[in-house]
C-alpha cells in the first residue's frame, strides 16, 4: 500500500493557512485605497509594504534557525499565527501614520515567526519525489483563503461602503478559528544533539551560507534579483485604481487572480515533481517578464483580466515550487534554516524593490516601473537557463 502523499499533518497546516488567508485578504486588497483615504502616498504605501516584509523577512531566518535548533516547529506556527489575528483589530484602532506602521509590522512579525517552520513542517511530512505537489496542495489552499477574503470584503464593502473599520474588526474572527485548528496538529519528534541546544544568535542563520551547496547559492541569487524587480502587488492594485476601476472592481480583480493562482497550484506541482522543478519555475517567471512589461501598455479592463489570469499562473508555478526546490537542495535538519535564510534576505530585497519602484513612480511613472520589471526578469530566466542544471527532472 502506497503511502499518502496529502497526510492528516498537510490537511491541517493547509486549513490553518486558508483561514488566516481568509482574516488577511480581507484587508491587502483595501489596504492601498484605505491608506489613499488617511493620506498615506503611493511612495509611503510601497515602503510601508517593503518595512513589514523586511520585518517577517529578517525574524523568518532567526526563528527558522531556531525552530532547527529547537527540534520543533508548531509552537513556532501557533504563536506566529496568534500574533497575526491580533494585528487585524489594531488596524482598527488608530488611523495615525506610525500606529499603522506599528499593527502591520505586528502581523508581518507573525508571519515571520511561523513561516519557516511551518514550510520545514510539510517538507518533514514528504519526500523529495512528492515536494512540489505538497507545497502547491498548501498553496492552494492558501490562495483559497486568499480569494474568499476579498469576496467578504466586497459583500461588506458593497453594503457599507467606506466602513474599513468594521472590516478589520471582522477579520479577528476567521483568525481565530485558524488559531483553534493548529492546536489538532502533531508534529513528528525529532531528535537533536544536544551540541544544536545552545543559545541560537539573531543573525546565526547566516553562516549557512558559507556551507549551502552550490546549488542553493545559484537558485538564491536568481530568486533574490527577481525579488528586487518583483514589488507590492500593491502597486498593481493600483493601477487598477489609477486607470478608473472602483475599489469594488479592484477588489473583484483581485479575487480572480486568487481563483487561478489557487486552481492551478497543485496541478503545476505534480507537473513540476514529473517534469522538473526547473521548467515550471522558468515558465512562471517568463509569464512574470511578460504581465509586467504588458502592465506598462494596458489601459482597458479585458487587457487587465487577461494580465491577471497570467499572473496567477506566474504566482502559482514559483512561490511553491521554489520552497520545494530549497527544501530538497537542504539538509533534512536544516530546512527551516535554509529556507529562513531565503526568506530573510528575500524580505530585504522586497524593501528595496517597493523602494526602488516608488521612486521610478515618483520621478517618473507607473509605465516605466512595469517595464524596467518586465526587462529585467527576462534576462533572469536567461540566468536561470545557463546557470542551473539542465532542463531534464531537477528534484535533487
Amino acid at each position: 500500500m502506497k503511502p499518502r502523499i496529502i497526510t492528516r499533518t498537510i490537511l491541517l497546516v493547509s486549513l490553518v493557512s486558508l483561514f488566516t488567508d481568509i482574516a488577511s485578504e480581507m484587508l491587502y486588497p483595501v489596504m492601498p485605497i484605505y491608506l489613499k483615504s488617511i493620506n498615506f502616498s503611493v511612495l509611503l504605501i510601497l515602503i510601508l509594504e517593503g518595512v513589514a516584509e523586511m520585518t517577517a523577512g529578517l525574524s523568518k531566518g532567526y526563528f527558522g534557525n531556531l525552530s532547527d535548533k529547537k527540534g520543533v516547529r508548531m509552537p513556532f506556527v501557533r504563536f506566529g499565527y496568534a500574533l497575526s489575528a491580533i494585528s487585524k483589530p489594531l488596524l482598527a484602532a488608530f488611523a495615525f501614520p506610525l500606529w499603522i506602521f506599528f499593527a502591520r509590522t505586528i502581523d508581518r512579525l507573525g508571519k515571520g515567526i511561523r513561516t519557516s517552520a511551518r514550510d520545514a513542517l510539510l517538507s518533514d511530512e514528504t519526500t523529495k519525489e512528492h515536494k512540489a505537489k505538497v507545497f502547491g496542495f498548501h498553496r492552494a489552499f492558501d490562495t483559497v483563503g486568499a480569494a474568499i477574503g476579498p469576496v467578504v470584503a466586497l459583500v461588506f464593502l458593497y453594503f457599507y461602503p467606506g466602513h474599513y473599520t468594521w472590516l478589520f474588526i471582522i477579520a479577528f474572527f476567521p483568525g481565530i478559528v485558524a488559531i483553534a485548528i493548529t492546536f489538532a496538529v502533531k508534529e513528528k519528534k525529532r531528535s537533536v544533539p544536544d551540541v544544536e541546544k545552545k543559545r541560537t544568535g539573531f543573525l546565526e542563520f547566516l553562516k549557512y551560507w558559507k556551507k549551502s551547496p552550490p546549488l542553493f547559492k545559484k537558485l538564491v541569487i536568481g530568486l533574490l534579483f527577481f525579488t528586487f524587480l518583483n514589488s507590492s502587488d500593491a502597486l498593481l492594485l493600483l493601477t487598477l485604481n489609477k486607470n478608473g476601476l472602483t475599489d469594488t472592481q479592484v477588489i473583484a480583480f483581485y479575487i480572480f487572480y486568487n481563483l487561478v493562482y489557487a486552481l492551478a497550484s497543485y496541478p503545476l506541482g505534480v507537473l513540476a515533481d514529473k517534469t522538473g522543478m526547473k521548467k515550471i519555475l522558468l515558465l512562471g517567471l517568463a509569464m512574470f517578464a511578460v504581465v509586467y512589461f504588458a502592465f506598462g501598455f494596458a489601459g482597458l479592463w479585458w487587457h487587465f483580466a487577461i494580465l491577471f489570469f497570467l499572473y496567477g499562473v506566474y504566482a502559482a508555478a514559483s512561490e511553491g515550487i521554489s520552497k520545494a526546490w530549497i527544501s530538497n537542495i537542504s539538509n533534512k535538519d536544516e530546512t527551516a534554516t535554509a529556507i529562513g535564510f531565503f526568506n530573510s534576505f528575500s524580505s530585504i530585497f522586497s524593501l528595496l524593490a517597493n523602494l526602488f519602484a516608488g521612486l521610478i513612480c515618483f520621478y517618473f511613472s507607473f509605465k516605466i516601473s512595469f517595464i524596467i520589471s518586465g526587462i529585467g526578469v527576462g534576462l533572469l530566466v536567461i540566468y536561470f537557463m545557463v546557470a542551473l542544471p539542465g532542463l531534464k527532472k531537477q528534484n535533487p
